[in-house]
C-alpha cells in the first residue's frame, strides 16, 4: 500500500514539475517588422538575438526586414506585425492622422546624421545646388526618415532636384549606375567600397540638415490591437533594444556581427559606426521637437492641415523610458 501511494505521489510529482517547467520555458511570440537590412541602427534585434538577450527576457520574436517606412507602415497598419521599427515620424504621423490603429512606443533616431546622398564620379553634379528640375534624387519611401532629411536638404539648398522613392540600397545604386536615377541615397557602409573606387561622389550628407539637429526623425511603433493584448511582452522587447543599443557600443562582437549582416570589411563597418552613428541619437525614451515634425508633416502635405500636439496625444504611448545616468 505504502509502495503504491509513493509511486503514485511520485508520478503527480513528475506530472507538476513537467508543467510547471513548460510553463517557466514558455516564451511570449511577438512578430516584428523592420526597416532596411544592413543597417546598423536596424540591427539591434539581431544581436539582442544573437547574445540571448531575447530568450532571457522570455522572447520569441520572429522578426523580418522591409525596404523603408512605408512598407513597414503597411505591415504594421494591417495587423501583420505586432511591431514595427526604425519608422519616420513623418509618415507615422500621416498615417495615424487618417486613422492608422498605431502607436509610438518609443524614439529611435533622434537627428540627421547617417545618409548621404551620390552620384557618379562622372557627372556635373557636385552638390545639391548643381540639381535642377531635371534631375532626380532617390529616397526610400515616403514619409520615411530619408524622404523628410532630403526635403530638409533641398530646402536649405534651395535645389529642385525631383525627390523619387526608390526602395532599398542595392536598386538605388543600380538605378545610379545605369543612369535610371542622377542622384542615389545610401547609409554606410554600403557604397564605401564605390567611393574608395572612385566610381561615386558623396555630394551631400544628412549632417548637413542642420533644423533636424534635434528632431526625432524615427520612431518606433506598435499595432493597437498588439498593445491591448501583449503589452508587457511589447515592454520587454523594447527595455532588450535599449540593453542591446548599450551593449553594440561596448562589446566589439557588435561590429564583427554588423559587418556580417552588411557584408562589409570589419574595420570599414567599424569607422561606418564611430563617425555616422552616434549612440546619443539612438536614446528610446522622448520624442523631441515634435512641433517642427508637425509644421513639417503639413509643409510636405503628409496631413492635411496643421497638427498641434493635442490632436496627436492619442498616437504616442511612449512604453520604457531608461533611467538618466
Amino acid at each position: 500500500m505504502l509502495k503504491r501511494s509513493f509511486i503514485a505521489a511520485t508520478a503527480v510529482l513528475a506530472l507538476l514539475a513537467g508543467v510547471f517547467g513548460s510553463a517557466a520555458q514558455a516564451q511570449d511570440k511577438l512578430k516584428v517588422a523592420i526597416s532596411q537590412r544592413g543597417f546598423w541602427d536596424s540591427s539591434f534585434l539581431e544581436f539582442a538575438e544573437k547574445e540571448g538577450m531575447l530568450k532571457k527576457a522570455g522572447l520569441d520574436v520572429e522578426f523580418f526586414f522591409t525596404e523603408g517606412g512605408g512598407q513597414t507602415l503597411q505591415v504594421i497598419t494591417s495587423g501583420s506585425v505586432d511591431v514595427a521599427m526604425s519608422n519616420g515620424l513623418l509618415g507615422t504621423i500621416g498615417a495615424y492622422s487618417k486613422k492608422a490603429p498605431i502607436r509610438v512606443i518609443s524614439a529611435q533616431m533622434t537627428g540627421a546624421h547617417e545618409l548621404f546622398w551620390y552620384v557618379r564620379a562622372e557627372s556635373a553634379i557636385k552638390s545639391l545646388k548643381d540639381a535642377t528640375e531635371k534631375n532626380t534624387i532617390a529616397f526610400s519611401s515616403p514619409g520615411s526618415s530619408s524622404n523628410l532629411i532630403l526635403l530638409a536638404l533641398l530646402n536649405q539648398a534651395g535645389s529642385k532636384a525631383r525627390p523619387t522613392a526608390t526602395g532599398g540600397l542595392p536598386g538605388t545604386l543600380t538605378s545610379v549606375m545605369t543612369g535610371q536615377i542622377d542622384i542615389g541615397w545610401a547609409t554606410p557602409p554600403f557604397a564605401l567600397r564605390e567611393i574608395q573606387e572612385k566610381k561615386i561622389n558623396i555630394i551631400a550628407r544628412a549632417r548637413e540638415a542642420t533644423d533636424l539637429r534635434n528632431q526625432t526623425i524615427r520612431v518606433n511603433i506598435a499595432n493597437v490591437n498588439s498593445l491591448k493584448t501583449k503589452r508587457d511582452a511589447i515592454t520587454r522587447l523594447m527595455q532588450v533594444y535599449d540593453e542591446a543599443i548599450k551593449w553594440s557600443y561596448s562589446n566589439p562582437r557588435a561590429i564583427e556581427y554588423f559587418a556580417a549582416f552588411a557584408k562589409a570589411p570589419t574595420d570599414v563597418a567599424g569607422a561606418a559606426v564611430k563617425e555616422f552613428f552616434p549612440i546619443e541619437a539612438l536614446q528610446i525614451g522622448e520624442i523631441r521637437d515634435l512641433d517642427r515634425t508637425l509644421r513639417d508633416a503639413a509643409q510636405y502635405k503628409f496631413t492635411a492641415s496643421q497638427l498641434t500636439q493635442q490632436d496627436v496625444a492619442g498616437l504616442f504611448d511612449i512604453l520604457y523610458k531608461p533611467s538618466a545616468k
